[in-house]
Order: C-alpha cells, then structure tokens, then sequence
C-alpha cells in the first residue's frame, strides 16, 4: 500500500465513479490538491461564466470531500512545480489524475510527469471523463474518425461502458498539508455582477449534477427526440456544464438513461448519440490539435470572412432584430447557457447572415458559457462554418424565421427572453418587420428605437453567403 498519495484534482470535482480517486484512496493518506494554473491553459484560460461556475464547485467538493474526512487544498503556480514540492513536504510517493485531452492540458500533463518521473515519484493518469479513450477508437486504417456516424458506430461496437462505482464513504486523510488559498483569492467572482441570473437556474457541484441526472431521467428522457429540439421547454438534460467540470462521470449519466423505464428505446438511443457526439468532439480535438483556432478542412483558411464590430456587437447583445437569435443570445447572457437548437441557429447567423469569423462566435461563447468545453466549442463552431469535422454543408443556411416558426411556433421563447415583443401575437413576434405599423405602435413597439430592425436583410445575406463560398471554391 502506497504511504501517502495526492490526488491533483482538475476537471474530475466528484467523488463518485472517480477512478483516480479511488486509486489515490487506496493509500494510507491522501491529500485532495487543486492547482489552479491558468497560465498553464494555452489560448483558452478560463471564461468569465466558468469561473463563477468553478468559484461554487470548488466550494462543493471541498463539503464532499470534509464529510469523508478529508478535504481540498488550493494552490496556484506552475502544477509541475508545485505538486513536486508538494509530494516532497508531505512525503507522498505518488500523485494520481484525470486525463484532460485538450492540447494545453496534454501538455502540462508531459511537464507534470517529466517533473514527478526526476523527483522519482510515481504516477497515474485516469481516463474519467470520457467514455472511451481517443486513441482506443480508430478506422481500420488507423486513422482518426472525422466523420460520427462511422465513429459512433465503432463506439458502439465496443462492449457496453463499465457500470460506475460509487463514492468512498470515507477518504484517508493526510497530516502536515499546507493550508493553501481560499477559494476567495482566487479571484473568480464577476466584478461588477452580471451573473444575478445564474444562481436561479443551477447548483454547480456534484449534488446539483444528480439532481439533474434525476429530473432528466425520471422525465424529459422518455420524449428526447422532440423535446430536445423545442426550447420553449425543459426537455434536455441540462447536464453539460457539470459533464464539463467532472461533476458526474459520463458513465452514471450513459447508464442512469439506459435504465429509464418509461423511456422507449428510440429516446435512450437518441440521447446516447448526444453523449457519443461529446466523444466525437474530444476525439477530434486530440487528433486534430489545431482546430480550436484553425479550420480542419485547410481550404477554409482563405475564406472571406468580413470584420464589422457593430454587427458583432448586435449579436453578441442579442440586439440583431431577429427575435430568436436575440432571444437565444440574450438566454445565454443572463443564464450562462443557451438551448442547443437554438445554439445552432444563432451560430449559423454569426458565420452566414453576417459572415463574421467563427472564431469570434466561439471565444464569445467561451467566455459566456458556464458549459463551456473546448472540443465541444471547437467541434460545434466549425459545424456551423462547414468547415470542420462531419460539418454542415455552408450553403445550407438557417432561416431564422422559419426556424422559429418550426421550433418556437407560439413564440413562447421568444417572449420569454424578448420582452418588448410580449404583446405581440406569435407571428409578430417571430417576424415583427412583417407586422403592420399599427399592430406594432398599438404595443407599444417601434422598430429602431425599442426593438432593432434586422441588421441585415435574409435574402441578401443569403446571397452574401454563397458567394463567398463560390470564391473558396474557385481559388481552391
């Protein structure tokens, strides 16, 4: 039995089915280490909304981690450095993770390992978070899927994910640990506080994530297909930003849908993807290290993307005119996240309508969602563009108002995060550049001055759209 072993926590704030837990559990004492590096993040430091949401999750597990009998310590610095220094103070012969898969992360992990195999320490990485390891899925070439349905099919050939195991009821704690930083030092609250509206919609830490896990199951699961796509209801799982930090283990979630009775085998597949689709993400992204900023398919790089900063603007405020954009992006502002369909229909307006780089859409997006995941972000954005792995087609565009008209028809979205369309009937609502004048003036509603009229007109963007990617298409 290993004396004193160290658990470097990182994206895994979760004592149930944590196999690097479990591992560093095993020793005599252990110490639970958070080493905030955010140097150590390359092009992607934490966001605004992630740092309120780690700010709350670090409180949680630390109340996990004091009723097993432990409890977290918080360091900042260079995590080579520190959790070498750390192993040495303490006597710790080994230190254990979680295996993160973004480029910055990969690469700290080398550091980190490099410093522990000089200082003669060993050491194990835990794949905990995600179902299958990227390098364990391949074509029969060898190479690295970039397209899911073959992916996910490969995935699902693969035996059934292992079923989780619980959270040690109690931790062997470890004496002579330095006090460490408050999370307060940290300095991860909004200042001034634009999150006021956060705190009504979630309870980041491991609790939250499973009364989530069970609200979901216990309901919305059984009609995923359709419920998913309409986000004037609660019909997701709502699941992502605690996925995201490692509050609850992918296979809980995989196995808590599977076991859903009420649920018909077509809702449990359809959600499954969803999950699979988050493996295709990472699997991307580690095959594929540059396209978090740059496009997997080369030929995009000479695309003729335009810079327009009041057009950013108006996006990014959920001031374009067009109401389900404006009803999406304004969700996302007050609450951290935004509903997936409506993601979709929002990114397409920012690459396609106003032809503005996707980059710009996922650093927005990076820094206001509270779920943010970098293969996820990098996967979804280049979606949007056609320009990345499995993408959607440039020239299919998104109509903004049929999309609300298909998805959003009672303009109860809308309304909801749109509040100066509230009287109008859900026609209006959805096009109110199409209602009459008086019907407007009658609410209240004047178009440019208390709501915007489009920043730009559909058919023409449209066009826009398409030649520019006529011209990629030619120079190529």
């Amino acid at each position: 039995m290993t004396a004193r072993a160290i658990w470097w926590v990182r994206r895994d704030m979760r004592l149930d089915d944590n196999g690097a837990l479990l591992k560093a559990a095993k020793a005599e004492a252990m110490l639970a280490v958070y080493v905030h590096a955010q140097a150590e993040e390359g092009e992607w430091p934490l966001g605004g909304a992630q740092k309120w949401w780690l700010a709350r999750s670090l409180a949680a597990l630390d109340a996990s981690l004091k009723a097993a009998g432990s409890r977290l310590v918080i360091l900042d610095g260079e995590a080579a450095k520190v959790l070498v220094d750390l192993a040495r103070k303490i006597g710790a012969t080994e230190v254990v993770w979680s295996r993160r898969f973004e480029p910055a992360a990969l690469a700290q992990e080398r550091r980190v390992e490099a410093a522990l195999d000089a200082a003669g320490i060993v050491w194990s990485g835990f794949n905990t978070n995600r179902l299958f390891d990227p390098e364990e899925i391949a074509t029969k070439e060898g190479r690295p899927y970039q397209v899911y349905t073959p992916f996910s099919r490969a995935c699902r050939a693969r035996a059934v994910p292992a079923q989780p195991r619980s959270a040690p009821a109690e931790l062997p704690s470890a004496t002579g640990a330095p006090k460490g930083l408050s999370i307060a030092e940290l300095d991860l609250e909004p200042t001034p506080n634009w999150a006021g509206g956060f705190d009504p919609m979630w309870r980041p830490g491991e609790a939250g994530a499973h009364a989530h896990l069970k609200r979901f199951s216990d309901g919305p699961v059984a009609q995923y297909p359709e419920g998913r796509d309409n986000p004037s209801i609660d019909g997701s799982s709502r699941l992502s930003p605690h996925l995201a930090f490692g509050e609850i283990g992918i296979r809980r979630v995989w196995h808590a849908a599977a076991k859903a009775k009420h649920a018909p085998a077509e809702s449990i597949d359809k959600y499954h993807a969803e999950l699979l689709w988050r493996e295709f993400a990472t699997h991307v992204l580690y095959h594929f290290p540059h396209t978090d900023l740059k496009p997997l398919r080369a030929d995009y790089a000479k695309f003729p993307w335009r810079k327009d900063a009041a057009a950013l603007r108006a996006w990014q405020r959920g001031q374009t005119g067009y109401p389900l954009v404006d009803a999406g992006m304004r969700q996302l502002w007050h609450t951290g996240w935004m509903h997936n369909r409506v993601r979709m229909v929002v990114a397409s307006f920012l690459v396609k309508h106003l032809l503005l780089p996707w980059q710009e859409g996922a650093r927005w997006f990076w820094d206001t969602l509270v779920d943010a995941d970098l293969a996820n972000n990098s996967l979804g954005w280049q979606w949007a563009a056609g320009c990345g792995a499995d993408a959607a087609p440039y020239f299919r565009i998104f109509n903004p108002t049929s999309q609300a008209e298909k998805f959003d028809a009672q303009a109860v979205y809308i309304k909801r995060w749109v509040p100066e369309l509230v009287r109008l009937g859900a026609e209006a609502a959805r096009e109110p550049w199409d209602a009459p004048p008086l019907a407007l003036a009658s609410v209240g509603v004047v178009l440019g001055e208390n709501y915007p009229r489009p920043v730009v007109e559909h058919t023409m963007a449209r066009e826009r759209a398409l030649a520019a990617l006529a011209s990629v298409s030619k120079k190529g």
